[in-house]
């Protein structure tokens, strides 16, 4: 079959359309045909060397696609050929094969197409394994999400909103800023011109938000806990803004608040199955009923992915992009 892997650690050219090896899905895993698969941050990280597929997982790029099964491995008997599907991968994605963990392996939504479903799992899986799993939010709370025109991003506004909690978000523009407020957030912060400290402090009274969900990690790390709430919580899901930082544990202490750190994709596939079957059950019925829409910003063939990978680069992109892969 055909990948795009990264023939060396470098820009978005060194993508390559190639041959590779067949997948063939093992004890507990289905065989997908792949229609289209989403374009991720950590797939630009992984292309410059930094962010290596785990023990096991496929070289070549892409943890999320859509598709049609076409066999099953060994002991699987809730999946079966012909169905049509979703999945969160460890990798290997951009091909015209995926090899995925059942539990992994998502019904597509009532309504949605095939292409547009790859733009799914990987976001919804994210938002609420982080939102609800870990930072609990409750209805009337403040959210802050950092990115907010980003797929996560776009998808975290409209799931806090089901839950009933009130959304401030970041963006580098005013067509982003617009976008989030389409989709319900209330307070929009251009970060080239506002602190957003001051700004969530100035509309909840002084309170401050009771979650963050960041991706910037080490820039924004001090900043964040100035802008928590008592008993707020942090969840620190990217590093754009680094690794290392130094921060005043007494202010956090203070407010009895919290940090969490994850990364969805070096979960136990436990873990992950139980994600996956919690976004079916929760988030999969608000967007049948169209009250939650995945936002494709751009649908490229998966031989553009160069083009893909700089456009997302370059911060021109508002939700997602989608690679298509089978006619």
């Amino acid at each position: 079959m055909r990948a795009i892997v990264a023939t060396q650690p470098g820009a978005p050219e060194v993508l390559s359309w190639e041959e590779v090896p067949d997948p063939v899905p093992g004890p507990g895993e289905v065989l997908v045909r792949v229609s289209a698969c989403a374009v991720n941050r950590a797939d630009l990280l992984q292309r410059q060397g930094f962010y290596p597929p785990p023990p096991g997982a496929p070289e070549w790029l892409g943890l999320e696609c859509s598709g049609e099964i076409v066999a099953v491995g060994q002991g699987v008997t809730s999946r079966h050929p012909g169905e049509s599907v979703c999945c969160l991968l460890s990798g290997g994605g951009y091909a015209d094969y995926a090899a995925v963990p059942v539990g992994q392996a998502m019904d597509i939504p009532e309504g949605i197409d095939v292409v547009t479903a790859a733009a799914l799992p990987e976001v919804a899986c994210t938002v609420w394994s982080n939102l609800v799993m870990v930072a609990g939010l409750q209805r009337g709370e403040w959210l802050l999400v950092h990115g907010g025109g980003s797929g996560i991003g776009t998808m975290a506004i409209q799931v806090a909103r089901m839950l009933g909690a009130r959304v401030a978000v970041t963006a580098g523009s005013e067509q982003k800023l617009a976008e989030c407020e389409r989709l319900g957030a209330e307070v929009l912060i251009n970060y080239r011109d506002a602190d957003f400290v001051d700004v969530v402090r100035e509309v909840t009274g002084g309170r401050g938000t009771d979650v963050i969900l960041d991706n910037m990690g080490a820039a924004y790390l001090m900043r964040n806990v100035d802008a928590l709430a008592r008993n707020g919580r942090i969840v620190v899901i990217g590093m754009q803004g680094g690794v290392k930082a130094e921060f005043d544990l007494g202010v956090l202490l203070r407010r009895n608040g919290t940090v969490h750190a994850t990364s969805l994709r070096s979960r136990p596939e436990s873990e992950k199955a139980e994600i996956c079957a919690q976004v079916q059950r929760h988030v999969w019925p608000w967007i049948s009923a169209g009250l939650v829409r995945p936002v494709v910003d751009r649908v490229l063939p998966v031989t553009e992915a160069v083009r893909a990978h700089r456009d997302l680069e370059e911060g021109s992109v508002t939700g997602k992009i989608v690679l298509a892969v089978a006619p």
